[in-house]
């Protein structure tokens, strides 16, 4: 997912506007290139891997009895979505969501297949920025079609485990294969919320070390990433459930135990979400606690000082009234007198304030 966009949303629903209901049109970030169609099929023991050069090298593989994996990278070319879709029997309102990249994470039960659609989520290092990526699974008696809108993603070491035959994945049918998949995506969750979770530590150390204007608007940003992550991120706990209470025939009951498993970890990224936003809508408060203690140190500091001048203000305006009968005024030693009365009273109150505590 290098090049998934950022969180804010730059799709377009308004270009769908008066068109009827399954009319194919991609709605989403404009793109360059032709997608890329790959194709893995297997069995207990053979497998087969390829890049389709056609939508029609995925037909062969429609009523097959091995396991057919077909993933499209790139969703922005309506025809391929149409052709692929047509022949495998999809709707064409699935196929107009799977064009539509901003939709909300949801299961539906179609009879013939299950349709689900997640965000995956990553996070950008050198931005600093969460980004997202909509993955649709098309789910059949013995196939698996998946559609993302970048190429490149977090499903490699699945399909190592396919061509090596490790675990129980090239035992199982599609629907354990759709489970990887799942468990794949909910696993990055607690990456992303990983780095997340230091940029707040470090947002907090900000604000109690060092409170600024720029601090306030880092957690503004960050607030922002934390709605949107938890919109995306919450509806999988509904999309899990559902495939696990889901009487469809293409959900084996081997299947259930571990999207039980899922569904655990998906309660705990929502546990995280919710602990994460707590804490940055605190950030705010203690920003500006922050900010208002540090002006309390500095009046404190001001008032020391005016407080330490009042007595030393009093006792140079009395030598300067220039009254010409004043006594000290005609000694030789007054002018350094007053200088030493001035020091004694300015150190002795200094120290009675650091016996009270108040430097």
């Amino acid at each position: 997912m290098p090049n998934a966009r950022p969180l804010t949303n730059g799709a377009r629903r308004s270009r769908k506007k008066g068109l009827d209901p399954g009319s194919l049109v991609y709605v989403g970030e404009p793109k360059t290139g032709k997608p890329r169609i790959t194709i893995l099929d297997y069995d207990a023991e053979n497998v087969l891997e390829k890049e389709a050069c056609a939508c029609e090298d995925c037909f062969a593989f429609r009523d097959t009895a091995t396991v057919t994996w077909i993933n499209v990278d790139g969703v922005h070319e309506p025809s391929i979505i149409e052709t692929i879709g047509g022949h495998f029997g999809v709707h064409p309102l699935i196929l107009e969501d799977i064009l539509t990249t901003s939709q909300r994470p949801k299961m539906e039960d179609l009879g013939e297949m299950l349709y689900i659609v997640l965000r995956m989520l990553e996070y950008d290092e050198t931005k600093g920025e969460v980004r997202t990526d909509q993955l649709s699974l098309i789910l059949g008696r013995n196939f698996l079609i998946s559609f993302q809108e970048e190429e490149g993603d977090m499903f490699d070491p699945i399909r190592d485990r396919i061509r090596k035959a490790k675990g129980r994945i090239r035992k199982l049918g599609p629907d354990y294969l759709a489970y990887a998949l799942l468990d794949a995506v909910v696993d990055q969750y607690f990456v992303v919320l990983e780095k997340l979770g230091e940029r707040i530590e470090a947002l907090e150390e900000d604000l109690v070390n060092n409170p600024r204007k720029e601090t306030l608007h880092e957690i503004h940003k960050l607030k922002r990433e934390m709605i949107y992550v938890r919109k995306s991120v919450w509806p999988v706990r509904e999309v899990v459930a559902g495939l696990e209470r889901a009487e469809s025939g293409l959900i084996q009951p081997a299947t259930d135990i571990f999207l039980r498993d899922v569904y655990d970890h998906t309660v705990q990224v929502i546990d995280n979400v919710e602990t994460f936003r707590d804490m940055i809508s605190g950030m705010v408060e203690t920003y500006l606690s922050s900010v208002s203690n540090r002006m309390n140190e500095i009046m404190k500091v001001l008032t020391i000082i005016s407080t330490i001048f009042i007595p030393l203000t009093f006792i140079v305006g009395v030598y300067g009234m220039n009254f010409k009968h004043m006594p000290e005024l005609e000694w030789k030693w007054g002018y350094f007198l007053i200088w030493g009365v001035i020091m004694a009273v300015a150190l002795a109150m200094a120290d009675f304030f650091r016996r009270k505590k108040w430097l």
